[in-house]
């Protein structure tokens, strides 16, 4: 999205902001629909005729014709051109996952951190537009604001193995069958370090201990 704004594509509005923050911060999947809908000019809707389809899912792929732009190995084989849903998908939408959901979203944990890396150090679009998604991917350390907020992003995955005058940018998964958490983090007197952990299966998107014991193991190394 801030590709598209930084090339004079889409033109940056309330909704959108708000849309992109709802995206990031609370893993919204109506927001994400809407700003994938902004990004590739498709809507959601009934199954289409074959060659109505066929453009339809052309512009959808926008989004990772843009990715592969990018020319990175660690983007190799990824996928990115699909609504988040709670029940879905249905209609033109099922017709893109495919069967048995060939075409679902793909990314590789090598990827996500070349992505997060990208936007830490100000090289991804342009230094104004990492400091756009920094801003959204901050997360708070304190006990009392993450007590206000059940899904706060931190709690069950890596953030909540720091201290508590750390900083974190970070953006948690958590699905019926995935758990996961892309996360840059700036420890009192350690190095700065960034991880990322994807994880698949019932057991580990229950799992809500995990990545914390795992986070805590790796800043002793660090």
């Amino acid at each position: 999205m801030e590709a598209w704004i930084d090339r004079g594509w889409l033109r940056h509005d309330n909704e959108l902001a708000q849309a992109m923050a709802d995206m990031i911060r609370h893993s919204s999947n109506d927001a994400t629909a809407l700003v994938l809908d902004r990004l590739t000019a498709t809507t959601s809707g009934p199954s289409l005729p074959p060659e109505r389809f066929a453009g339809w899912q052309r512009q959808r792929q926008l989004v990772n014709d843009w990715l592969r732009e990018l020319g990175w190995p660690e983007l190799n084989d990824c996928n990115c051109c699909q609504k988040t849903w709670g029940d879905g998908p249905y209609g033109r939408e099922a017709q893109s996952y495919g069967s048995p959901l060939g075409g679902r979203n793909a990314l590789s944990s090598d990827g996500v951190a070349r992505l997060l890396h990208g936007v830490i150090a100000g090289q991804l679009v342009s230094p104004l537009a990492c400091c756009h998604m920094r801003q959204l991917l901050e997360r708070p350390i304190d006990l009392e604001v993450r007590a206000a907020d059940a899904e706060n992003q931190v709690d069950g995955f890596l953030g909540q193995a720091l201290p508590p005058d750390s900083r974190l940018w970070s953006k948690a998964g958590l699905m019926s069958t995935a758990r996961g958490d892309a996360a840059y983090m700036e420890l009192p007197l350690q190095c700065p370090c960034l991880v990322v952990v994807l994880g698949e299966g019932q057991a580990l998107a229950r799992d809500e201990a995990l990545l914390p014991a795992l986070m805590g193991h790796l800043r002793q190394a660090l």
